[in-house]
């Protein structure tokens, strides 16, 4: 059937915390060294943001600079998505204080919580309400303040996470423009993998899960490696076969940046040269929802994209949660 119209990224930023975070200062804190967290991850330095900030500060601080590049009233925003797995509480949700931070008064908001792969999830929801003609203007953010649930005394996940937001406004656009094609996936047999087992219903806060730390990420990195590998390569593999394309038509490519390793891997999968990808888990480490909005803003600001190009996004994390969208540039 025939789409109403085409979901398009009319507009794109991003924002990181000033505070740095670089291995030599986490090489006075665990048992860790710099070349030990390169070689294994390819991070060297993460942005933290301050304590008593929340991840909305990284959403608002995001929004303002979208909405001043648009010169767009927020009272014009019809919804706003917030992917995160740190919102600032359980309820209301982080986008509600958004919402209400910006004023965009005719917007209704919600929370999405895919890990990772928040913002992938995001992004194709509110393409969604674009795309049947619902609404004309679709901010999605995909936003995470890890170091609140970082362990620090964990030499094995405190050397991966960073804080970081980015946002974009999705708007209606020509039948080629936009959102072409999606496949998302989740796989709750991960659970035990990669979770964070304090907070919700399950384990409440008490002193006992304060005490055990299940309030902080948990990971078995060999398992969520084995995981991630293949899933992202093949899942950006298929999405490109399944549309008559291969990997030199692709004119950028933006991975989730959970580790170099995982990204060098789906690009010799794809037959794409690193220059095509946007890459910079160097400087931020791993941001779960913000990665790929960050790293596509920071394309955009260097001049890497152009109008018409095809741009291909892919994720894996927590839930199992893994997918790719395959779109082209709007402006």
């Amino acid at each position: 059937m025939k789409k109403p119209f085409s979901a398009a990224i009319t507009g794109i930023s991003h924002y990181l915390p000033e505070q740095r975070l670089t291995n030599a200062d986490l090489e006075k804190m665990v048992e860790t060294n710099d070349e030990w967290i390169r070689s294994r991850t390819g991070i060297a330095e993460r942005r933290i943001l301050e304590d008593g900030k929340g991840t909305s500060y990284l959403v608002n601080k995001a929004m303002d600079i979208l909405l001043e590049q648009k010169s767009l009233d927020p009272k014009d925003i019809d919804l706003i998505i917030v992917a995160t797995i740190t919102p600032d509480m359980i309820f209301p949700a982080t986008a509600c204080l958004v919402q209400e931070y910006l004023g965009a008064k005719n917007a209704w908001a919600f929370d999405l919580s895919a890990a990772c792969c928040g913002f992938l999830y995001a992004l194709v929801v509110g393409a969604q309400f674009v795309e049947t003609g619902a609404h004309k203007k679709v901010a999605v953010i995909g936003a995470d303040k890890m170091s609140s649930v970082v362990d620090y005394t964990d030499r094995e996940t405190c050397i991966l996470f960073g804080d970081g937001a980015g946002a974009v406004l999705l708007e209606p656009a020509e039948e080629n423009m936009g959102l072409h094609d999606f496949i998302l996936h989740a796989d709750g047999s991960g659970k035990k993998h990669l979770n964070q087992l304090g907070g919700g219903s399950l384990h409440p806060a008490t002193h006992e899960t304060v005490d055990q730390k299940l309030h902080y990420i948990r990971q078995q990195g060999r398992e969520v490696f084995r995981f991630a590998v293949p899933s992202m390569a093949e899942v950006s593999a298929q999405i490109l076969e399944r549309n008559g394309l291969v990997g030199k038509d692709i004119d950028l490519f933006v991975p989730h940046q959970a580790n170099k390793r995982i990204i060098d891997g789906t690009l010799k999968r794809l037959n794409l040269p690193e220059e095509r990808a946007a890459i910079n888990i160097d400087r931020y480490a791993n941001t779960a929802a913000g990665t790929i909005p960050i790293a596509l803003s920071e394309a955009v600001e260097q001049g890497r994209v152009k109008r018409g190009d095809t741009i291909l996004l892919a994720s894996a994390g927590a839930g199992y949660t893994w997918g790719s969208a395959l779109l082209t540039w709007a402006y």
